[in-house]
């Protein structure tokens, strides 16, 4: 099978727009990449002047699928979790609806250049969902690679999730709703992450964005 060539017209319209997200150059090979390597949370390598995803491949070899950016795009993703004082105390977690169809997620998005990545879990949470938090209960974890279906063998996502969790015992959650570019936001059960995956299933008629069920299977099944 020949290698497989794509890159999704919302990113030609996002660089004829001007996009901040959207590199405009279209040529990897003529990016200066010593700057994008040095600062990348996870090395990767150049092959014939074209960045190469460490956890590649992806099915599409050259271009960059749904993302803008060539190469490494760093994001933060917020795990806030809560505890009200019904349905036998048990755990709950904020999800947001995406608003590009690829389901139910943890509240998150780009790192801004320069920006601490709790800061900007924090910024799209309270984008995302209307929930202001400060940083006295956020634990930043390793940066990770994901498996994000937007995702090419030349443009990848990496992630730092921050946990956050808010405690309780809260007689009435905190009010969310849908901003920016979710649609929805909801409180969901967090016994596991399974059960995650059947309340969304059964109740929101989704399914979990594909890039957050090694996150989630990682945070609530320890």
């Amino acid at each position: 099978m020949a290698d497989r060539t794509f890159t999704h017209p919302s990113v030609l319209a996002g660089i004829a727009a001007g996009a901040s997200w959207a590199d405009p150059e279209m040529d990897p090979t003529r990016i200066d990449w010593e700057p994008r390597r040095a600062a990348a949370a996870i090395p990767f390598p150049l092959v014939d002047g074209r960045p190469v995803n460490p956890y590649a491949p992806t099915g599409i070899r050259y271009g960059r699928n749904e993302l803008g950016h060539w190469g490494e795009q760093r994001c933060a993703d917020a795990i806030v979790t809560a505890t009200p004082d019904y349905g036998a105390g048990r755990r709950r977690l904020l999800l947001v609806e995406r608003a590009d169809g690829h389901g139910w997620a943890l509240p998150g998005g780009y790192v801004d250049p320069g920006e601490d990545p709790t800061t900007a879990a924090l910024r799209e949470l309270a984008e995302e969902t209307g929930l202001t938090l400060d940083t006295d209960h956020a634990q930043a974890l390793p940066a990770r690679g994901v498996p994000d279906p937007r995702a090419s063998d030349e443009a990848w996502m990496v992630t730092t999730p921050v946990r956050i969790d808010i405690g309780g015992r809260w007689l009435t959650l905190p009010h969310v709703r849908g901003r920016d570019d979710a649609r929805r936001a909801v409180w969901v059960p967090a016994v596991t992450a399974d059960h995650v995956a059947h309340v969304v299933a059964k109740y929101l008629d989704g399914q979990i964005f594909a890039a957050h069920r090694g996150l989630l299977a990682e945070e609530l099944n320890r």
